[in-house]
């Protein structure tokens, strides 16, 4: 009989220790295939995320430092504008696909609406009706490119508006709506003046009137989804939402033109207001890359050539904040499947070892018959395999449906939810130019999946029957150090 069937006879005859193998092997090979589909289906989701959220790179002020700082001057007038120079230099990157910069500017509105977020019948405004000018030297301004906003009517303003800097605009449609106008129509934004008095109160006078031909009207994408999901948003998507609602996007040199007017005319109403300051225009590089794998490099390059005061701000930046969890649950696994391996390997090896003891008659037997070592080695290996196989595709299984409940239950914890909270009160405060869609627990939650895939089911099985292989070392061991003439006496 060769060693082959042998090896089956043996499984088949000896069902009470092949059932407490495979009751080891299958218990253990539920932990390393669960491990395995979380550590897989993590790295997933952020890959599948950081490649919604795209590969762009903005410089934007550097809020936490100068909250550290804010005892000093410089610290409360906060840094200098950035300059034109220095967003071209940085655009010279080997890093960077194309770039784009722009203009902004905050506008103090009388009579003409902005949109309102609305809470238990209340208008929550904080107390003022501003509309946000952003500009753009591309005729597609870069939240359009990033899919942030979309152009639902209309189109953009063209290449020769923003190079002669013409009064055009792309303004939303909820804006374009609560003042009653439309594609082709002329927007008068009448700005007021705000000053503080010395009790505390303030004063609003007239300032300037801007007329702006409307080109076209867009909406937020996120909005969008929110609706088709049947989800409404936390509180803080909606300030976010408010925010992108009360945006125009201008050609750059109509937003640097409006508000160095502003400014000017600031100046007139109240000179001590301005007097340490020449000049109001804020710019907002935005650098789209190559890829989402160069984003750290490229930021670790570009925060080398900001001023004081700034920092590089890229959108994958919002899942590293708000798929913490998801991160630190990828790190657990990995632990969790090294440690499993290495208890399989101990726990294996122990149990095949002591079976192997109650039959050193049968390997004495075989070895004085003549029976070679080597054949008697494969017997046990190949009685490990048959067992562990059928075990492993178990669990295989298994294990998969164990890491889908496990993960999806620590992904969509109260802790993320904690983590969201306060990656979303980070924006609010910057009070910039978001890179990023406002990305949300239920966005992480959504993408998260743990299935069945090619690269699940080969690194499952490799590693199971590398372990088990590795496993065989130690009976394969005792087996060598049989003497048949010792076992017969």
């Amino acid at each position: 009989m060769n060693y082959w069937k042998r090896a089956w006879s043996s499984v088949s005859r000896r069902k009470g220790k092949s059932l407490i193998l495979f009751a080891v092997i299958f218990v253990l090979g539920n932990v390393i295939a669960g491990a395995i589909a979380i550590q897989q289906s993590t790295g997933n989701v952020e890959k599948k995320m950081k490649q919604q959220l795209g590969a762009t790179v903005s410089a934007e002020v550097d809020m936490d430092k100068l909250m550290q700082e804010s005892d000093s001057m410089a610290a409360m007038k906060g840094p200098e504008p950035l300059k034109e120079d220095i967003i071209k230099k940085i655009g010279e990157s080997s890093y960077v696909k194309d770039y784009d910069y722009s203009y902004t500017s905050y506008l103090t509105l009388d009579s003409f609406k902005t949109y309102q977020l609305e809470q238990e019948n209340v208008s929550v405004n904080g107390g003022t009706n501003m509309l946000t000018l952003r500009g753009s030297n591309k005729e597609e301004p870069a939240d359009f490119k990033n899919k942030k906003v979309k152009l639902v009517e209309g189109s953009f303003p063209s290449q020769e508006d923003a190079k002669n800097g013409q009064s055009t605009a792309v303004i939303s449609k909820k804006v374009a709506d609560e003042n009653g106008l439309s594609v082709g129509d002329q927007m008068v934004l009448d700005t007021t003046f705000v000053s503080q008095k010395e009790d505390g109160s303030t004063d609003s006078q007239e300032s300037l009137k801007h007329s702006v031909k409307i080109v076209g009207l867009f909406e937020p994408i996120k909005l969008d989804k929110k609706k088709n999901d049947g989800k409404g948003g936390g509180i803080q998507q909606q300030f976010m939402e408010m925010d992108q609602f009360n945006t125009a996007y201008m050609p750059n040199k109509l937003v640097k033109s409006i508000g160095q007017a502003e400014f000017e005319k600031g100046k007139e109403i109240d000179p001590s207001a301005y007097e340490d300051s020449d000049s109001s225009e804020q710019i907002t590089p935005i650098y789209t890359l190559k890829s989402p794998d160069d984003v750290e490099a490229f930021k670790e390059e570009m925060s080398t050539m900001l001023p004081e005061g700034y920092k590089a701000t890229a959108s994958t930046d919002e899942f590293d904040k708000v798929g913490a969890s998801v991160k630190k649950l990828s790190t657990i696994s990995g632990y969790v499947v090294l440690l499993s391996i290495v208890a399989s390997l101990l726990i294996i090896s122990l149990v095949v070892v002591l079976f192997l003891r109650d039959r050193k008659h049968e390997w004495g037997i075989y070895l004085s018959l003549g029976e070679r070592r080597k054949n008697i080695m494969r017997q046990v290996v190949m009685e490990l395999l048959v067992i562990s196989m059928v075990a492993m595709c178990l669990s295989l299984v298994t294990g998969n449906f164990l890491g889908k409940l496990i993960s999806e239950s620590l992904v969509s914890s109260d802790a993320l939810a904690e983590v969201q909270s306060g990656a979303g009160n980070q924006m609010i405060m910057a009070g910039g130019q978001s890179l990023g869609s406002g990305l949300t627990t239920d966005d992480v939650i959504s993408n998260y999946e743990v299935k069945f895939s090619l690269s699940y089911i080969v690194t499952f099985l490799f590693s199971g029957l590398a372990t088990v292989l590795l496993s065989a070392v130690l009976p394969l061991t005792y087996v060598m150090r049989l003497n048949p003439k010792k076992i017969m006496m």
